[in-house]
């Protein structure tokens, strides 16, 4: 999980359409493997699961009779990711750029249009899955040709600002994600894309321009050459597919996909907590996009959260117990020199069900960590109170408005939480479903694949 480097311009951008929320039916066959296709959004800050969600559906569809997964679909952010995966043999990795179901054998990964792609950390990551014994990730990648490209120059630039906030800082992974963007809105034509990668003239042009004008802004990057970097770009437009997007219409025809988010929708950029958020759109609204123009049906929305809420680095977590975090530590999530430490909270249902809101609604939801309220006295927290005021809600009227967004910041900062009683652990999914308006329909245990439970099954009428 991650969330935003830059500071978001007030009016710089409009938001992002959504897609219409998706019709009710059974999301799966007899034989385990999901009958239509499947998206996957974390409803907190990340750090909920959506690794482990992910990868269990591909993992059941491949061991089932029926029609595997035919590709992961990732349709935000970029390599800031940190997508934890145990698989039942005990292999462990970090998914960042490829899709969470990667150990999966045959399971493609799409970069769709709306990923920052960083080529670097991309060859690392594919070093790593071939170590733990996948050595072909790279051959079952594609990546759009309009994919923003992520530069040490980005990188750079994003750890420069993020110490120069100082006590302020934002919670930046560092990775230059938050530049990238920023850099395409304001520079359209000189931002480097994957298809660029395979134009050595015209990408060296656009190595140069982002190097300059970050140069300009920050001062001296410290960042390898213009040639060093176009070397290592053409290298990774040798090793993996960069496609049109008419490759992703023919993947959702050829087969169920899962559409894999990264972040949290609470970290959204339209409808985060300013300025704590990421620089991306965190709903199901690109994925609903990717789908329409693909003329696919919509997907069926999974939203992920844990038996607490946990946050890495500064921002709002009204229910924060710090006994909550150091009982139950997390071994895949620990202080990053740039995010800041892991934070953790009672359940948080008001910003969760905010987080329903702002999304258009779920179908279905998958509840993580269900082993922890047997190791902590885990409660809901189920109102603030605010400047001596109760809430239930928040205001959810205002995407994009980046001031309404950053006076509810303020707010929340200020809150106090309102818990109830303790939760017995057998009731933690009818507890979930009851404050989330949508049933819970997979339950995880544990940080293995397998320990997860339940069936897609996305009943209508439960939102």
């Amino acid at each position: 999980m991650t969330h935003a480097p830059a500071t978001h311009g007030s009016t710089a951008r409009e938001p992002g359409t959504r897609g219409a929320p998706a019709a009710r039916t059974t999301g799966t066959r007899a034989s385990g493997t999901p009958d239509r296709h499947v998206a996957v959004v974390d409803l907190g800050y990340g750090d909920a699961g959506k690794g482990t969600v992910v990868a269990h559906l591909c993992d059941r569809a491949y061991r089932s009779a029926g029609r595997p997964v035919r590709a992961v679909v990732r349709f935000n952010g970029g390599a800031q990711a940190a997508h934890n995966v145990v698989a039942d043999d005990g292999r462990h990795h970090t998914f960042a750029q490829f899709g969470a179901g990667t150990f999966t054998p045959g399971v493609a990964t799409h970069l769709s249009r709306f990923m920052l792609v960083d080529p670097l950390a991309l060859a690392a990551e594919a070093d790593h899955l071939a170590a733990v014994g996948v050595p072909d990730a790279l051959d079952r990648l594609t990546v759009d040709g309009d994919a923003l490209l992520t530069t040490p120059y980005h990188a750079a630039a994003n750890r420069a600002r993020e110490r120069a906030r100082g006590s302020a800082r934002h919670g930046s992974c560092g990775m230059g994600v938050g530049e990238t963007a920023a850099f395409a809105l304001a520079h359209p034509d000189l931002a480097p894309r994957a298809s660029d990668a395979r134009r050595p003239r015209v990408l060296r042009r656009k190595l140069a321009a982002v190097r300059d004008a970050l140069t300009a802004d920050v001062g001296d990057l410290g960042a390898p050459g213009v040639d060093a970097v176009a070397d290592v770009f053409a290298a990774f437009a040798s090793a993996v597919r960069v496609v049109d997007g008419a490759h992703l219409h023919a993947l959702v025809r050829e087969g169920p996909v899962v559409l894999e988010g990264a972040q949290g929708v609470l970290l959204d950029e339209w409808h985060g907590f300013h300025p704590y958020t990421t620089w991306s759109t965190t709903t199901f609204a690109n994925a609903d996009a990717l789908l329409a123009e693909a003329g696919a049906e919509p997907a069926a929305r999974l939203g992920v959260v844990r038996t607490y809420t946990p946050r890495h680095g500064p921002g709002p977590l009204v229910s924060e117990d710090a006994h909550l975090a150091a009982a139950l530590p997390d071994a895949h999530n620990g202080t990053g020199e740039w995010q800041g430490a892991f934070r953790a909270g009672h359940f948080d249902a008001v910003a969760h069900r905010y987080a329903v809101e702002v999304c258009g609604g779920v179908d279905a939801v998958a509840l993580t960590h269900t082993d922890a309220p047997g190791r902590f006295p885990l409660r809901v927290c189920r109102a603030y109170e605010v400047d001596g005021e109760r809430t239930t809600a928040l205001p959810a009227d205002t995407p994009g408005d980046l001031d309404a967004r950053a006076r509810l910041t303020g707010r929340l900062l200020r809150a106090a939480s309102e818990l109830g009683p303790v939760v017995d652990s057998a009731a933690w999914p009818e507890t979930v479903a009851q404050a989330l308006g949508a049933a819970v329909t997979l339950l995880s245990s544990g940080p293995r694949t397998g320990d997860m439970t339940g069936q897609v099954v996305l009943p209508s009428g439960n939102n």
